[in-house]
C-alpha cells in the first residue's frame, strides 16, 4: 500500500489516511491487515510515531513524528487543544448555517467530558429521491472545527442534534446507511479531517497542513451538485 504524503521535513511526516485503514494496532479496534503506522514505516525506511489518532473510518490529514522528542512535544500540542482541526462531513437534513455543539461526552472509561464542536454549512441540497415517508432527501456539507479531542466526538455530536454523518456506524443512522448503500453503492463514512494548523516544535512556525478529499468522498459531492 503507497500512502498519501502530504507534508515532510525532518522532524514530521504527514499523510491523507484512506477510510477505513488504522492507525496501529489497538485493543479498542480490533485487527486488520494494513496499519498506518506499519504501512509509512516501511514506506519511509525509519521508525515514525503517531502524534495523533483519527478514527479508522475517517479519512485526511494523519501527523507523525520521525523521532521520540517531536512525538512528545506535539502529543502535548494535541493534548492541549493546541492544534487547529477542520473536517468535512456531509450529513443527514438541513443544517443550520453556523452552531456550536456543546454536549459533555463519557469516555470509554465512564468518566464524564466536556466536548465543543462548531460546524459551519457549506452546501445544502434536496434531492428527488423520496426517503420513508418523505418524497424527498436532504443533505447538508459542513465544515466542523472541533475545540476538544474526545473520542468519536464529532460522530456523536452530530447524531446528538439529530444530524447524522452519513456512513457512520454505530452512532450514524442505520436507515441512511442501508439508503445510501442501495442507491448509489456507497458504505464509506463522509467524515474527513481536512486540516490542522500548529506551530512547528523545531522551528517555531506555522504549519497548515491540508488533504483533499478522497474517492468516495469526491463521488458523493459530485452526486450533491457539490462539485
Amino acid at each position: 500500500m503507497e500512502l498519501e504524503l502530504i507534508y515532510k521535513d525532518e522532524y514530521l511526516v504527514a499523510i491523507n489516511k484512506p477510510h477505513g485503514l488504522l492507525v496501529h494496532r489497538s485493543n479498542y479496534a480490533g485487527v486488520a491487515d494494513f496499519y498506518a503506522l506499519q504501512e509509512l514505516r516501511n514506506q519511509l525506511g525509519q521508525k515514525v510515531y503517531p502524534c495523533h489518532r483519527i478514527d479508522r473510518k475517517t479519512g485526511g490529514v494523519l501527523l507523525f513524528a520521525l523521532n521520540i522528542e517531536v512525538n512528545s512535544l506535539m502529543q502535548q500540542q494535541f493534548a492541549g487543544n493546541l492544534v487547529g482541526k477542520k473536517y468535512m462531513a456531509i450529513v443527514r437534513g438541513y443544517m443550520d448555517d453556523f452552531g456550536v455543539i456543546d454536549s459533555s461526552l463519557t469516555n470509554e472509561k465512564g468518566k464524564v467530558q466536556e466536548a465543543l464542536t462548531n460546524y459551519k454549512t457549506i452546501g445544502k441540497v434536496e434531492l428527488d429521491i423520496a426517503f420513508g415517508e418523505f418524497k424527498t432527501s436532504r443533505y447538508s456539507f459542513v465544515e466542523v472545527s472541533p475545540q476538544t479531542g474526545r473520542m468519536h466526538q464529532i460522530r456523536k455530536h452530530f447524531t446528538h442534534i439529530f444530524h447524522p454523518i452519513i456512513g457512520d456506524r454505530p452512532h450514524g443512522c442505520n436507515k441512511q446507511n442501508k439508503f445510501f448503500k442501495e442507491q448509489w453503492g456507497m458504505n464509506t463514512m463522509m467524515l474527513h479531517a481536512s486540516e490542522i494548523k500548529f506551530e512547528h516544535p523545531i522551528t517555531q512556525k506555522e504549519i497548515i497542513i491540508e488533504a483533499n478529499n478522497q474517492s468516495e468522498f469526491k463521488r458523493m459531492m459530485e452526486i450533491m451538485g457539490w462539485l
